[in-house]
């Protein structure tokens, strides 16, 4: 087991034996491992699925060469003229080169287009894994190239299990319904709930804020809501059941996250969320204000 401080890398499955979920695909990884020819690969799905877990799964288990990019930090297309170009088109030491780009999803149209062409022009012996939450920001021709998978997140009862395992190893007692809420709050996203649970854990035993645990899983409720087009009448239920106050967090929620709902109608959705914020501080009724704001979202996405 790795000496990693942080439990989401220190657990983090090295082989398909240990990867949580998406049985189907594992038979096609193992395919690709067992034939030592892996195809250029699109991978995407919610945040903490394992998306980029599987990535590296494939690259340690294949006789090759790979170099690992984030493209939510390196995006722009002198990264692909330089840094790419430069190791696909280099002499290595195995069969196979593999580069692995996360976030994808980041990277500009133009530097889609000349990795569009990269992939074409050194496709005999490096292959390319991307990573995303958001494939239709992934340009058409690069779509085109890749076998293209959807990763779907383990389900609840599997991620429960696998965050059990990681506070046993540890040696850290905890109530199972606790740990239950922590699961519930941060699913689908694994790598919320491995954090959630190292963060908790003091003095070899799980602390859960319970009223901030409820808290978080109603926020993330209330953007799925958006993200899925839920209806007025809905969310507004929703947001007065959840008995917030403070709209503060909320107005923040969906300026971080409006490219996930709203990328089309930024401009837009952003001077809504910015007229609301302002009259939050003045209107008496802040509910109104606040659903009012949600609905003129709606209206647009």
């Amino acid at each position: 087991m790795s000496s990693h401080g942080l439990w989401v890398e220190k657990y983090r499955p090295q082989d398909l034996s240990t990867y949580v979920g998406n049985e189907s695909l594992k038979t096609q990884v193992e395919r690709f491992l067992g034939d030592g020819n892996v195809p250029h690969l699109l991978l995407y799905g919610k945040a903490g699925g394992g998306k980029t877990t599987l990535a590296k799964i494939i690259v340690n288990n294949v006789d090759c060469d790979y170099l690992y990019i984030n493209a939510s930090d390196e995006r722009n297309i002198d990264v692909v003229r330089d840094k790419l170009k430069t190791f696909a088109s280099s002499i290595g030491f195995k069969s196979m080169k593999v580069v692995i780009l996360d976030e994808s999803d980041y990277m500009t149209p133009m530097a889609q287009a000349a990795l569009r062409n990269l992939m074409e022009t050194f496709s005999k012996h490096c292959r390319f894994i991307l990573t995303c939450n958001y494939v239709e920001k992934i340009i058409d021709p690069i779509q085109s190239r890749c076998q293209t998978y959807k990763i779907i997140p383990p389900s609840k009862k599997q991620v429960a299990l696998h965050a059990k395992n990681i506070l046993e190893k540890e040696n850290i007692s905890f109530d199972l319904d606790d740990l239950a809420l922590v699961v519930t709050a941060g699913y689908p996203d694994m790598r919320k709930v491995i954090n959630e649970l190292q963060r908790m854990s003091i003095d070899g035993k799980l602390n859960v804020d319970k009223d901030g645990m409820i808290h978080n899983e109603f926020k993330l409720q209330f953007l799925d809501a958006i993200r899925n087009g839920e209806g007025i009448s809905v969310i507004r239920k929703m947001v007065a059941d959840s008995n917030f106050t403070d709209y503060t967090e909320l107005y923040r929620l969906l300026y971080d996250e409006v490219e996930s709902f709203g990328v089309e109608k930024m401009p837009e959705i952003i001077a809504d969320i910015s007229k609301g914020s302002y009259q939050d501080v003045l209107v008496v009724d802040k509910e109104i204000n606040f659903i009012a704001t949600v609905s003129q979202i709606l209206g647009r996405i």
